[in-house]
């Protein structure tokens, strides 16, 4: 069996892009134009996961106990 690198945030943002021109472009059948379509919701959907990941990290601090907390900025 093969191994499938997953592919970062990045490389699938540009996988989605290239569909998206494709797709704009009108030149695509319509069978492999839901194909492209399908394929986009799905990079799609992986690229959502990854920022809400990422915006989860980055909204943590680490307490002076270690633990893990809410940011929260004061007004």
């Amino acid at each position: 069996m093969a191994y499938k690198k997953e592919l970062n945030f990045e490389e699938n943002l540009e996988k989605l892009e290239g569909i998206v021109k494709k797709l704009e472009g009108g030149e695509v059948p319509l069978d492999d134009a839901i194909k492209e379509f399908n394929e986009a919701m799905k990079l799609a959907k992986i690229c959502d996961e990854k920022l809400k990941t990422a915006e989860e990290a980055i909204t943590k601090i680490v307490n002076e106990d270690g633990s893990l907390s809410d940011f929260k900025v004061e007004d």
